[in-house]
Formats: structure tokens, C-alpha cells, sequence
């Protein structure tokens, strides 16, 4: 993933240490009820879809635009579904980062979806019931967006 310039600002002052960010993650689905999800470069593997809001910039606005800067696919933000601030991670050159995300469910209203970066070696549509190997972040999040509960948010930590 490519580092933001606003970032690489507060690097210059704040050095190594940690950087509390606003992260957004979105559940795209399309007509037919399939999510969209892209293999990343970094990991090579398969991901929903996400990236860092910029200053000021609204988290639905901030999915919309990820999804179209990594999948060329249009869509429109629904809803909130979760809400979790993440554990720390320490990125290999040291930089250290934690992330407030916000998850949001999108609706495919345009484009096809392909590669549309460097960020992405795949991009694809899948049926919920035909994923391909995803981490619990993403399987968790695909699970919250297809349901229409309230919000999540973790309850464990709520007094």
C-alpha cells in the first residue's frame, strides 16, 4: 500500500513511533449478491477491500474512492456495519501504526472490475459461499455486512 503524503509529513517529525490513523474497510457487493475482493501486492493474498482516509475526508467518501482506486468498480456506501479499533502493527522498516476502522457496506452501482493499481495483482467478484482463503479480519467483516444487525462494535470493552 502506498503511503499517503500527509503521512510520510508526520514521519518526518514523529519518526517511528506511533501513529493512531483512520482506516476504512469496504464490503462491496454487487447485484447478484457476490463481494468484491482484490490479491494484494504486498501479501499476495486475498483481501477486501480498504486504505487510510485522508484528512477531513469522510469515511463514506474515503470507501468509494479506495474501491475505485483499486478495483476501477463504482459504488456507493449503505451503511455502517463495524466499528473496531485494531492492535498495533509495526510495518518492516520500523514504522509503527494503529487503526481506528470503520467498515462500511457498498453497493456496485458501475465499472468492471480489474486491477487499477499497483496496490492489486487480482481483483474479483465472489458468492459468500465460494471465498477464497481470507484472514478472520475480512471473514468477519464480509459476515457483519451480510447481516443487517446494528453496528458492531465490541461489547467486551464497553463498561
Amino acid at each position: 500500500m502506498a503511503t499517503p503524503d500527509f503521512i510520510l509529513t508526520l514521519r518526518a517529525s514523529a519518526g517511528k513511533q506511533l501513529l493512531w490513523l483512520p482506516g476504512v474497510t469496504a464490503i462491496v457487493f454487487d447485484d447478484e449478491g457476490r463481494v468484491l475482493l482484490g490479491r494484494r501486492a504486498d501479501t499476495r493474498r486475498w483481501s477486501v477491500i480498504g486504505g487510510i482516509a485522508d484528512p477531513g475526508e469522510q469515511p463514506a467518501a474515503c470507501a468509494v474512492r479506495e474501491v475505485f482506486e483499486e478495483t476501477a468498480v463504482r459504488c456507493v456506501a449503505e451503511r455502517i456495519v463495524l466499528v473496531q479499533a485494531l492492535e498495533p502493527v509495526t510495518y518492516p522498516n520500523g514504522d509503527t501504526c494503529q487503526y481506528m476502522d470503520i467498515t462500511l457496506r457498498c453497493r456496485a452501482v458501475g465499472g468492471e472490475a480489474r486491477v487499477n493499481d499497483d496496490e492489486s495483482l487480482e481483483v474479483g467478484w465472489f458468492a459468500p459461499d465460494a471465498l477464497p482463503d481470507l484472514d478472520e479480519f475480512g471473514l468477519f467483516r464480509i459476515k457483519q455486512a451480510m447481516c443487517e444487525e446494528p453496528t458492531w462494535f465490541d461489547p467486551t470493552t464497553v463498561d
